[in-house]
């Protein structure tokens, strides 16, 4: 009886050891770019955390990760060397001019891969190419507060290790402009978010989405409205629902 478990114990860490070896195989080379830039407004505090979770998220994966706020880098021939793009809690203005808009334009248009965090939907608000290309726009929130969540697709990669529903504690976001050909992977049950203004009339839309992927003009696309709270980048399930997403960006 011993012998079988030990067996068995072995042959189950020698599994994991060579799914995670393997795991690490199929993405090693790939070049990862975690993008800060926030315009004027509100910058959260959060972005140091997010930066430093996917960083080694990546490291674990072997990609190799360049962090950068510069907008200007999307103009250069650099830019091309990376597979993929994370708007880490980017806000307001990500850009500085047209032709820096245009370059990322054509930079997601060839097929790379392109995923927001959090307040990325509040980037680019005045501009509908980006509202498709993530999702959708920044609308608001209620209170932070803790809510259910509903995993409404469990066979994504960013998703497959979620229970059916969950709670947290975060920011519920509401958005508009909502590209209608994304897939939703997780949503708000609006039952369990309160408002903090009783009595006063505030809009709330009938769903409220909270991740979701897609392919949209050439490229994928992957969006987490999650993480507000620094205190959530340190759970493992979180974790693996950021590199669920990197790992859908960069799939061949």
């Amino acid at each position: 009886m011993k012998k079988t478990f030990f067996f068995s114990l072995g042959l189950f860490l020698i599994l994991s050891t060579f799914n995670g070896f393997s795991q690490q195989s199929k993405f090693e080379g790939k070049r990862l770019l975690i993008y800060t830039k926030n315009g004027k407004g509100y910058v959260h505090e959060n972005i140091a955390t997010s930066v430093e979770t996917l960083e080694k998220i990546c490291e674990s994966m072997g990609v190799e990760t360049v962090v950068s706020e510069d907008p200007a880098l999307f103009t250069r021939p650099e830019i091309n060397r990376f597979d993929a793009v994370v708007f880490a809690n980017t806000n307001n203005e990500a850009f500085d001019t047209e032709q820096q808009r245009e370059a990322f334009k054509k930079y997601c248009q060839s097929g790379k891969g392109f995923g927001g965090i959090h307040s990325a939907t509040g980037s680019e608000r005045h501009w509908p190419w980006f509202w498709k290309l993530i999702g959708g726009s920044f609308l608001r929130h209620p209170p932070f507060q803790t809510f259910t969540v509903k995993v409404n697709r469990s066979n994504h990669p960013s998703t497959q290790h979620l229970g059916s529903t969950f709670d947290l504690d975060d920011e519920c976001y509401f958005i508009k402009n909502s590209n209608p050909s994304f897939k939703i992977l997780l949503e708000a049950d609006l039952s369990t978010v309160s408002e903090n203004d009783k009595g006063k009339k505030v809009y709330r839309p009938e769903r409220a989405p909270l991740s979701w992927y897609n392919t949209f003009d050439g490229g994928k696309q992957w969006y987490t409205a999650l993480g507000h709270s620094k205190d959530l980048y340190a759970l493992p399930w979180f974790q693996k629902h950021l590199q669920g997403g990197i790992e859908y960006l960069l799939e061949e």
